[in-house]
């Protein structure tokens, strides 16, 4: 049963998942936190920061870690499988049908639809981790001393350095995990 369960929500995932991993992640975190509870906040935030950092898509590597949690190797490949077989069979008919009629244009119209609601999950994935890390599992606070003032520095400091020198993002997300170890552990 919980094998089909696995399956079956991770099917979600790859089906409605447009836009990659990080348009993803607010279904990743309904299907894994809120509706099957596998994980909480704070261990979503962990996978979500593991598979950013793991080789491969974010939505493969979540399945691939939750289905070992849940139901140890097979979990882990039945999660797998369910998250990329509608990607599979959806590209295999999209390309079909894009290079019969890539030349229309409400081929290249729909495909201009889509952007901004990518670009709008992307942001809703970005907000839910920013308030956690600044707030908490409390959430959004109005007062300013439940604010984790070292992780605002640590943003404020990596988006700075992204946007100044351009860095390889690994080097920030590599030295911000140094300087909060540290921190931390003083």
């Amino acid at each position: 049963m919980i094998y089909l369960k696995l399956f079956n929500s991770f099917l979600q995932i790859g089906l409605f998942s447009i836009g990659g991993g990080y348009a993803a992640l607010p279904l990743i975190k309904e299907q894994i936190v809120d509706i099957n509870s596998w994980l909480s906040i704070t261990e979503f935030t962990d996978l979500v920061t593991i598979a950013e950092m793991t080789p491969g898509p974010i939505a493969i590597n979540a399945a691939s870690f939750v289905g070992n949690q849940i139901a140890g190797i097979i979990g882990s490949i039945v999660a797998t499988l369910g998250c990329v077989l509608p990607s599979f069979i959806i590209v295999l008919i999209l390309a079909k049908i894009y290079f019969r009629y890539k030349k229309l244009r409400i081929v290249s119209g729909i495909l201009e639809g889509i952007r901004p609601v990518v670009v709008a999950l992307i942001g809703s994935a970005g907000i839910s981790i920013l308030t956690l890390a600044f707030w908490g599992e409390r959430g959004i606070s109005t007062n300013v001393g439940d604010i984790n003032i070292i992780a605002v520095i640590l943003f404020l400091a990596g988006l700075f350095i992204l946007r100044k020198y351009k860095p390889n993002p690994i080097l920030i997300i590599m030295g911000s995990g140094l300087l909060g170890m540290i921190v931390y552990l003083i």
